[in-house]
């Protein structure tokens, strides 16, 4: 098996596989499940809006777990709202909730607030696996993205995910290298990274995968530590491991 084959084997057993347009229906979701349990495997999960975990759930085998967001896209500061929405993916039947941080916010210097607010939905998040979007492309200073990730670990997070794709800059393997530093300082040895936003293509999702690699060891390329959150992605993972299509060339680390 070529090495493009391989990663490609990789990002689709950590792949997210994610539908979060406006205008999603229950066609469009009932699409995603199908596409979800491909030929060549199974995605690690499926990541919807709150309003179709239920349909979601019922559409996927146990093996393939289903993933909502809350406080999406936005990241306000309003907790009531936040934990409604993760009693809401709870009691719909979600296994994994991606929370965006209050990232304007902490941008703004309320530490406090924003580390009360991880502390309140790591509580009531629990025991979904919980993945805390900190918007690195809006937060931008490194200083700002290694202090968001220290918050999210020290409040439990699961996951610290790049970006809600929602934003101008999306992930980038300068801040993947900032949180996976941190993730490998930490001690934690279960703490986990999501790339997400803007990887359509095995050769993009190349360099996470030697990034995690080279962070968190081989031993970290896996589900449990790794996810890609992509909408697009499986069809190049599908022409890769089908022979038709060649991934694009890398894009490389920067």
């Amino acid at each position: 098996m070529s090495a493009l084959a391989q990663a490609a084997l990789q990002a689709l057993r950590c792949l997210d596989l994610t539908s979060l347009n406006e205008a999603d229906t229950a066609a469009d979701i009932e699409q995603l499940c199908r596409r979800a349990q491909s030929p060549f495997g199974a995605v690690a999960a499926v990541c919807v809006w709150p309003r179709f975990v239920a349909q979601a759930r019922a559409l996927l085998p146990p093996e393939i777990r289903v993933a909502a967001v809350a406080n999406f896209p936005d990241g306000s500061l309003d907790l009531a709202r936040v934990l409604a929405e993760v009693q809401q993916i709870a009691a719909a039947g979600a296994d994994e909730v991606d929370v965006v941080l209050p990232y304007r916010a902490l941008q703004q210097g309320q530490t406090s607030a924003c580390t009360e607010f991880l502390a309140e939905v790591r509580h009531a998040s629990r025991p979904l696996t919980l993945k805390l979007i900190i918007e690195s492309g809006e937060l931008q200073k490194p200083a700002l993205i290694v202090q968001a990730t220290r918050m999210g670990l020290m409040a439990g997070a699961d996951f610290i995910k790049t970006s809600s794709g929602k934003t101008p800059v999306s992930a980038t393997p300068a801040a993947a290298r900032l949180i996976l530093q941190e993730i490998a300082g930490s001690g934690m040895s279960s703490a986990g990274f999501k790339a997400s936003g803007g990887i359509r293509t095995v050769a993009e999702a190349q360099v996470y995968l030697a990034l995690v690699e080279a962070s968190l060891g081989a031993a970290a390329v896996n589900p449990q530590r790794l996810r890609f959150g992509a909408s697009s992605l499986l069809n190049d993972i599908e022409a890769v491991l089908s022979g038709h299509v060649a991934s694009s060339t890398s894009p490389g680390v920067y």
